[in-house]
């Protein structure tokens, strides 16, 4: 069972007394994978009289801010949800200026990258890109693929709807081909096939700007993830509401269809 919070990220109400955010999370207990869908641009910038890309331009500070906290913290897996399939549908001239600044931003933030060994990766049908977008990613794939520090990871022309059919025809295909039974698919062979294959399944989502659903992303990966929403739009994101969903996340108790008393009884002796 997947527990549900909708939490304003005002300041985190626990038993912190003051202290900083960062100074109340166990290290020893963060998530592994985080994802976060980055909600919330298009109308912060409308409440300001602004054009719906103000909104996206200044939501490019909240990526490096929360990047930074993650890196910091240890956490091993960072996936952004960037831009979506659906996304393709909105205003050609949003669609025109979010591809220019993807562009620009990660001309930008390979050198920050690497100084801080950040390694990048894309899951999603980036073949929708246009090419100069897609070269760019590719090149800054490449540049900071030695890192071994944060693996940060951008959702780009992704839906899991798509992720799934896409991994079920290249089954089909190795099924036709005669290279796998049909009835010898089980849950490993068909990750393979998705686009987070090798990567640990995502132990919390966040969601910023009020909403609250999952808007077609990882609902394969995140099976068993923790769920928190928060009213902050992403423009005022910052790592310090990262750190309060983390310690939200490290009082939660995750059972994975056990029961508390079973996850108490198995829990190892310090």
């Amino acid at each position: 069972m997947i527990f549900v919070l909708l939490r304003p990220c005002t300041g985190y109400t626990g038993t912190g007394h003051g202290m900083e955010p960062s100074s109340q999370i166990d290290k020893s207990k963060l998530p592994q994978h985080i994802a976060i869908i980055m909600d919330g641009n298009g109308r912060w910038a409308e409440e300001r009289g602004q054009d719906r890309l103000f909104g996206h331009l200044n939501g490019v500070e909240s990526v490096r801010n929360v990047v930074e906290g993650a890196a910091e913290l240890g956490v091993k897996y960072l996936t952004l949800y960037a831009f979506s399939t659906e996304n393709w549908e909105r205003p050609p001239y949003e669609v025109s200026g979010l591809m220019e600044l993807l562009v620009e931003t990660i001309k930008k933030e390979v050198p920050t990258l690497n100084k801080n060994n950040i390694r990048l990766q894309v899951i999603g049908d980036v073949e929708m890109l246009p090419d100069n977008a897609r070269k760019e990613l590719e090149q800054a794939i490449t540049d900071t693929a030695q890192n071994n520090g944060l693996t940060l990871i951008l959702a780009l022309s992704y839906s899991s709807r798509w992720e799934i059919v896409h991994a079920i025809r290249q089954m089909a295909a190795e099924v036709a081909s005669g290279k796998i039974n049909a009835q010898d698919i089980d849950k490993n062979y068909f990750e393979r096939f998705l686009c987070t294959t090798g990567l640990p399944d995502p132990e919390l989502l966040i969601r910023t700007g009020g909403e609250i659903r999952v808007s077609n992303f990882l609902l394969y990966q995140i099976a068993y993830a923790e769920l928190y929403f928060t009213e902050v739009k992403w423009p005022d994101f910052r790592k310090n509401h990262l750190f309060e969903a983390i310690i939200d996340f490290q009082h939660r108790q995750r059972r994975f269809g056990k029961t508390g008393k079973q996850v108490v009884e198995n829990k190892p002796e310090c």
